[in-house]
């Protein structure tokens, strides 16, 4: 899902990024300097290079560093690609817990968990867990998070 959701975010940009070109490069206007000129189809092509590495790249790299874990107690997520962010919510602190899914992920059946608690920087979003398992945890969570209320003041 991640490779596709990139793939088409980068086919949009190159088309932008054409476009402009041929824009640039059509119109002939004066005050464009010839370099400009010159190497306008230089941007779309160098940005295809890039977006193709990314397409073979990133998905994989984000799978083997992005992990999540969720116990009776807390949340645990790791991500990150060159800096690694590890973040332990307490499920006492949560405040909402919400699944979604776009049109991609229910495409390949997968949702979005979000996680969030007072503190912007305690909310926690896991992505690309299975529909069903995305499901049984917010309930679990919203469960969980109502019994120990009380412990979280």
């Amino acid at each position: 899902m991640w490779r596709l959701e990139t793939a088409i975010v980068s086919v949009v940009f190159a088309a932008v990024l054409c476009g402009a070109a041929w824009g640039v490069t059509a119109a002939a206007w004066s005050w464009v300097p010839d370099p400009v000129l010159r190497y306008a189809w230089w941007v779309p092509g160098l940005y295809g290079a890039y977006a193709v590495a990314e397409i073979a790249v990133a998905p994989s790299w984000r799978y083997r560093v992005h992990r999540w874990e969720v116990t009776a107690d807390v949340i645990y997520t790791r991500t990150g690609w060159l800096s690694r962010r590890w973040q332990l919510v307490p499920v006492s602190r949560i405040q909402t817990v919400d699944h979604k899914q776009g049109w991609l992920e229910r495409l390949f059946r997968v949702a979005t968990l979000k996680v969030q608690t007072a503190s912007h920087a305690g909310s926690s979003t896991i992505e690309g867990l299975d529909a069903a398992d995305a499901q049984r945890i917010s309930e679990e969570l919203a469960a969980r998070a109502a019994e120990l209320r009380d412990d979280a003041t």
